[in-house]
């Protein structure tokens, strides 16, 4: 039965700051690059036919860290959506050794606005602790110039819809390495949960979450691997 595996990234730098990291570049501290290589011997014997990920380093780097730990030994292959890489890489094509990789901004972090590079404690002096909560805990409250997990859901789960849970259906595995936000946004469609039971989901950073599907779609069976 075909496999999805949603990892969020290893700790980032911004992550150990305390910071709001968001759609900012910034990669995998010592301790998150342990979190990435051991989510990849957990799912060691796992056999993965396409890979989908955010544009953003930390989630490449987790990525790549969980795949050399595979058995599989498939090289990742980052492939590109638009502009002449795109048009470059139409000369390529996928060896059976190879590891597709698929990346799309709408499976980045939700989108801080002005609270991104803010230490968490520094914004509550600059904003009031009540409103950084209701920004923060809220489903469908922005942040100034930010989005809601509302908002995250609203480019997540098209996304996931069209291509992730189409590979699904063709039978194949897929590999998801991505963010907090966008990845809880996916759950909470595939768990079917209210908007105030995900406000209630926390998703610990590099631990595998396993889905089973049938070849409709269905989900057959659910695991948190720690």
């Amino acid at each position: 039965m075909p496999t999805l595996v949603l990892i969020r990234h290893g700790k980032s730098q911004w992550n150990l700051e305390n910071r709001y990291a968001g759609w900012v570049d910034n990669p995998l501290c010592d301790d998150g690059r342990k979190e990435a290589i051991n989510a990849g011997k957990k799912i060691s014997g796992f056999k993965f036919d396409v890979a989908y990920t955010s544009t953003l380093i930390r989630a490449h780097e987790t990525l790549l860290l969980v795949c050399s730990q595979l058995k599989t030994k498939k090289v990742p292959i980052f492939q590109h959506e638009d502009g002449k890489l795109k048009s470059w890489a139409e000369h390529f094509s996928i060896e059976e050794n190879e590891l597709p990789v698929k990346m799309a901004w709408e499976l980045n972090e939700r989108y801080y606005g002005k609270l991104q590079g803010l230490n968490k404690e520094e914004s509550k002096k600059k904003f009031g602790e009540e409103q950084v909560h209701l920004w923060r805990r809220s489903y469908d409250i922005s942040p100034p110039g930010g989005e809601c997990l509302k908002d995250t859901a609203e480019r997540t789960i098209p996304y996931f819809k069209k291509y992730i849970l189409a590979d699904l259906k063709k039978g194949k595995n897929v590999l998801v390495s991505a963010h907090g936000n966008s990845l809880r946004s996916i759950i909470m469609h595939l768990d079917k949960l209210s908007k105030e039971e995900v406000l209630n989901l926390e998703l610990p950073t590099g631990v595998p979450v396993v889905y089973e599907f049938d070849k409709k779609g269905k989900i057959l069976s659910k695991q948190i691997v720690k």
